[in-house]
């Protein structure tokens, strides 16, 4: 690659202040000492049950919880790496710049197969496909899609149901909202138009899956388009009126991974929390709010690879023609 990110942070959003945080919450504040930092892009209603095990394990080590987006934690650990222990996130493109240049902590014998980590220094313990969720009553007397040409058909046809009712990532601020972006258009041309047809409808824009899903239970959009499968799941379970939709024509399926910041202060607890997360209770399908990482070869062909192919799209060039076209075609 002939350009390398030197510059990305012209390209990102600005490091928030100190206590901009979407969420910060301290788990067992009795225990003595510093707690682990653990910074992550991961909502805390669905973390929460991993750090509430591993503290009921290990008494003795408080964990602070810090919730950012993913383009703001990439931002975060270039510029104060020391200031964390752990660092996850869904955005694996920033997460694999950020090992390859040496921001982690290489551990040895994780139990994590070959394609899903990084130089023993990154490693992936959840996946899950970006999914379409809809409204079920805006689709009364119709069928709902399956595909995104299906969904490009429905929306041409009744404009006026969805003119402002279809959400989708604000590419140009969301970490995570930018691979799959990036990774659908490498898929298919059909993401394009599909882009071009939200456009036109005045598509509304989100920082995250959550945001999204929340607007749509409440009815200020109909169709919201690459949401994280956890997040929806976890909103719809119960909400007789949204259903979940893995577009059947192709899915985008993304690793959340983890890495112990090289600067840390506490790298043997660090590293046992990774441990935790990659071979513990956190990996029990019965118990984890997240989808775990199935070793099998399905799961090896369906992930979005970690591998340097990841970095192509960081290449500021490549970047910025890559969100010039976006911006043509949804802002309308």
């Amino acid at each position: 690659m002939r350009y390398f990110i030197a510059l990305i942070f012209l390209l990102l959003p600005h490091v928030g202040t100190a206590d901009d945080w979407e969420d910060r919450r301290l788990f067992n504040d009795g225990a003595e000492g510093t707690p682990l930092r653990v910074i992550s892009s991961t909502d805390t209603v669905l973390f929460a049950p991993f750090i509430e095990e591993f503290v009921a394990r290990n008494p003795q080590i408080s964990v602070e919880y810090l919730v950012s987006g993913t383009a703001d934690i990439y931002e975060r650990v270039r510029a104060t790496p020391d200031a964390f222990d752990v660092v996850i996130s869904s955005a694996m493109d920033l997460q694999l710049k950020l090992a390859n240049d040496g921001f982690a902590l290489p551990l040895d014998g994780m139990p994590v197969p070959v394609w899903a980590q990084w130089h023993d220094s990154l490693f992936a313990f959840t996946s899950e496909p970006a999914t379409i969720v809809v409204n079920r009553a805006a689709f009364e007397g119709q069928t709902i899609p399956q595909t995104r040409q299906g969904l490009i058909e429905a929306l041409r046809e009744r404009p006026e149901v969805f003119r402002g009712k279809v959400g989708t990532y604000d590419v140009r601020q969301s970490g995570l909202g930018y691979l799959f972006a990036t990774q659908d258009a490498r898929a298919s041309e059909t993401y394009w138009r599909l882009m071009e047809v939200m456009g036109g409808l005045g598509v509304r824009l989100y920082c995250c899956s959550g945001d999204m899903i929340r607007d749509l239970a409440d009815g200020k959009i109909l169709v919201a388009y690459n949401v994280l499968g956890s997040y929806a799941a976890a909103r719809t379970e119960g909400e007789g009126a949204l259903e979940i939709i893995l577009p059947s024509d192709f899915q985008t399926t993304m690793m959340r991974t983890v890495m112990v910041s090289k600067a840390t202060q506490k790298p043997e607890v660090a590293e046992a929390f990774v441990r935790y997360l990659i071979n513990g209770t956190a990996q029990s399908p019965e118990r984890s709010p997240l989808p775990v990482l199935s070793a099998s070869a399905d799961s090896e062909q369906e992930a979005i690879g970690l591998n340097p192919a990841l970095l192509t799209y960081l290449d500021v060039l490549k970047r910025r023609k890559f969100i010039s076209a976006w911006e043509n075609a949804v802002i309308q």
